[in-house]
């Protein structure tokens, strides 16, 4: 017979929450500092004097930095010590807002975001950690949620109060507030349980160069393509072989570098030695199925959030301010939807949730390419935003709480590791991708209009090179014909006619480029997890069963 006792003794105790407070505000430093940069880029580009793709190798660098860097970080945590660990990266995190804060030219402010990156690298991995270390069952579920929606309120209030600090004071201020969250972390640091890590762990130096050298050549290639050239290199290129742009072989290079990792890695999992991530956390296609869910949405919502800044400050010349409130029916339903999809684990599988999110955000982009206009704030742009916002923040946190869960408590600085590769070199790849992509749509589309347009003569088109365009608004495109060339008005007007014309094409060409890639994640998606959360046994971790 069960008494009064034994019933108690199966209820596992409830954990305090307040770990949970420097954990969230841990993914608030990360999550605010990244969402900050795409609406700082106008400021960026008028207080250095640099084309907007320059500006987004600072976003570049931040994701490289961390996937570079993310698993030799996480078995450095092992070793060190996750709490004591953590504190310093957080300091140096502040470091880096200090460097953004001062920065006299866009080279200071690449390398303030790869120090902000390379301490992220440890970041990651650390939040997973502690919270599988404090937290168990629904409570790990509620955690690992409220990371998610710490992500979706990080970048709606970096939008909304990056936007009003730049439209009134400058981009820099948005920084003190990621300088002043990272001394509220590393406060908040000093409430967690001291560790002292375990000195024996062996950190396997060759993969670490392997799986480094991978992420950078691979990020390193795509940011590239559109700079050196797809296949045959460009006069920017800083170097070709043969005649072939360095973007394309720095990718193959990576992708047979990563390759190699994964082959040493495995050897020496066999060898019986620590590896520098356990792989078996991947040893399912359910787990392989939820880290390339992970990457394609972590990559469309990086390239959403580079190209909608893009066009509301660059292209159409409005405020960041504008480009806040553009971004906050987005970034609020991703908040929520965040918050509340942990609440439907227990009557839908993950593979369920997963499949008809995925659906949503291709729905959604399909519709955006089709509805949008040079105005953001219409509803039907707006309904677009919030249907591809429900299917990205119930996939963000869907997919690491299946990672999350399927592993042992002390695998969970690899799924950390793991997680934080994923998204950082989706991010990095997503926002570098999309830019080299649109830049070569919009040159396509000019080049055309202009060869096309009766009021434009070869003569005015090889004066100002108008058929080999980057992204640039219609006021500059005015003042440059009016100082530069012998334009007349009519002219004049003809070639902004032009540029409206194609930025506004290319991006609905670059919206169902992003729904196809959508599209491909549905039937992967459809490996996820099938059974429910009820089902699982406490303690099952990746033995669980479909």
């Amino acid at each position: 017979m069960t008494t009064a006792d034994d019933h108690r003794a199966e209820v596992p105790e409830r954990a305090s929450w307040l770990p949970m407070v420097c954990f969230f505000f841990g993914q608030v430093l990360m999550s605010f500092n990244v969402a900050a940069l795409p609406v700082s880029i106008g400021g960026m580009v008028d207080d250095f004097g640099v084309a907007p793709t320059v500006v987004s190798t600072t976003i570049v660098a931040y994701g490289l930095a961390v996937a570079a860097l993310v698993m030799l970080g996480g078995k450095l945590g092992q070793r060190v010590g996750w709490v004591k660990i953590f504190r310093a990266v957080t300091f140096t995190f502040a470091a880096s807002s200090v460097l953004m804060i001062v920065s006299p030219s866009v080279a200071w402010v690449i390398a303030g975001q790869a120090l902000a990156g390379a301490s992220a690298a440890i970041i990651v991995p650390a939040l997973v950690a502690l919270i599988a270390e404090n937290y168990k069952g629904d409570q790990q579920a509620s955690a690992v949620g409220s990371l998610g929606s710490a992500r979706a309120i990080s970048g709606m209030s970096a939008f909304f109060l990056g936007g009003a600090l730049g439209s009134l004071v400058g981009w820099r201020p948005v920084f003190m507030i990621v300088l002043a969250l990272a001394v509220i972390v590393f406060a908040l640091s000093f409430t967690l349980r001291p560790d002292n890590g375990d000195r024996t762990i062996d950190i396997d130096v060759v993969a670490a160069v392997l799986i480094g050298a991978a992420i950078v050549l691979l990020t390193l290639g795509f940011n590239n393509l559109n700079a050196w050239g797809v296949f045959f290199a460009d006069d920017n290129a800083p170097f070709d072989l043969v005649g072939v742009s360095p973007a394309p072989v720095f990718i193959i290079v990576g992708l047979i570098l990563g390759q190699a990792f994964v082959t040493w890695t495995r050897r020496r999992q066999r060898s019986g030695r620590v590896p520098l991530v356990d792989l078996s956390v991947l040893g399912s296609s359910r787990e392989r199925a939820a880290v390339y869910a992970m990457f394609i949405i972590v990559a469309m919502e990086a390239a959403l959030n580079f190209t909608v800044p893009l066009y509301i400050q660059i292209v159409q010349g409005r405020s960041p301010f504008d480009t806040s409130l553009a971004m906050i029916p987005f970034n609020l339903t991703v908040f929520v939807t965040a918050m509340l999809v942990v609440r439907v684990y227990k009557r839908y599988s993950p593979r369920a949730i997963g499949t008809a999110s995925f659906i949503l955000t291709t729905v959604a982009l399909v519709w955006l390419a089709f509805v949008v206009t040079n105005d953001w704030q219409t509803f039907s742009t707006i309904l677009g935003l919030v249907v591809f916002g429900i299917g990205q923040g119930a996939l963000v946190t869907l997919v690491f709480n299946v990672l999350v869960t399927s592993a042992p408590k002390e695998r969970a600085g690899d799924v950390g590791s793991i997680r934080g590769t994923a998204q950082n070199l989706a991010s990095a790849v997503g926002t570098a991708t999309i830019g080299a992509l649109l830049v070569s749509l919009l040159g396509f589309a000019v080049a055309t209009s202009v060869a096309e347009h009766p009021e434009l003569p070869d003569e005015l088109v090889s004066q100002v090179n108008l058929d080999n365009v980057n992204f640039v608004g219609n006021d500059s495109l005015r003042e440059l014909l009016a100082t530069e060339t012998d334009a007349t008005d009519r002219q004049i007007d003809a070639a902004v006619e032009v540029n409206e014309d194609a930025r506004l094409k290319t991006l609905k060409y670059g919206l169902l480029i992003l729904a196809g890639i959508s599209a491909t994640a549905i039937i992967p998606a459809s490996r996820l997890p099938g059974y429910q959360r009820r089902e699982i046994p406490e303690g099952a971790g990746a033995t669980s069963t479909d």
